[in-house]
């Protein structure tokens, strides 16, 4: 008779599957929060002490759109690979977009700086999240709400979140970004730059609108990836907005080169 896994190899197999989902999630505790789980209960399972109970386990699966083969078998034999560019452009767009070493950009919370599209004199600073799904890297992020305002576009989180996909490229990285049935997108560059922490980058971000007298299309962007620490992150959050240069954070404003046109 063929051998069976005992019931810890089970739970070991399901304890996994769920820590692959939770890496696209600020926290565990936001996930365990937006699932209706106790928290301590949600790390028996993370941990493969326990399994969830039928009505448990169905809200587990309805919410990361997966069936009951989580429990046994490993996630990649039961999840689609991650949307690429497909076959016709594989070989033309870029070659391998589904492998960026994390050493070469690492998950977890960035902070961004820009000149403002709207208001050539004011300056942004945002919040993106960087994961992985399977091979490929993703990001997420949530405008301002006073910059949609600014455009006169609805400020529910829905309207606000961003989600963008991560391809390598000779010397750095591109990201191609959007908000959800948008009709706009960004494109934008990064390569890495020296710095004391080996954790900035720097290039520049487009906007996909028609060219006009009035606002920016392209302008120059710096990412810093944070220590990954709640109070590092919560802080990051907080200072999330519109800003002078004179109270951007001094590294950003040296690579942001506010002086200097770009070209």
């Amino acid at each position: 008779m063929p051998n069976k896994e005992n019931p810890a190899q089970i739970r070991s197999v399901f304890g996994e599957n769920l820590r692959k989902l939770s890496q696209d999630h600020p926290s565990v505790t936001v996930l365990a929060s937006r699932l209706g789980i106790n928290r301590t209960q949600f790390n028996r399972y993370l941990s493969g002490e326990s399994f969830p109970r039928p009505d448990i386990l169905a809200r587990i699966c309805a919410y990361f759109k997966l069936d009951a083969r989580i429990l046994l078998e490993p996630l990649s034999e039961i999840t689609p690979q991650p949307p690429t560019f497909g076959h016709y452009m594989s070989e033309f767009l870029v070659s391998g977009t589904n492998a960026i070493p994390q050493d070469v950009f690492p998950s977890g919370f960035y902070r961004f700086s820009r000149r403002s599209f709207i208001d050539h004199d004011l300056f942004v600073i945002g919040l993106v999240f960087v994961f992985r799904t399977g091979n490929a890297t993703f990001l997420r992020g949530f405008e301002t709400t006073k910059a949609m305002r600014m455009q006169s576009l609805p400020t529910s989180p829905i309207y606000r979140e961003f989600r963008g996909v991560v391809l390598p490229q000779e010397e750095g990285l591109a990201i191609i970004a959007g908000r959800k049935n948008g009709m706009t997108s960004s494109f934008n560059y990064l390569g890495r730059t020296a710095s004391f922490g080996n954790n900035f980058w720097a290039g520049y971000t487009t906007r996909t609108i028609p060219e006009v007298t009035a606002g920016t299309r392209a302008t120059r962007l710096v990412y810093e990836y944070l220590q990954q620490d709640t109070a590092t992150v919560l802080n990051a959050a907080r200072g999330k907005g519109f800003y002078t240069i004179e109270d951007i954070p001094p590294f950003h404003r040296r690579l942001l080169r506010p002086d200097q046109d770009f070209a």
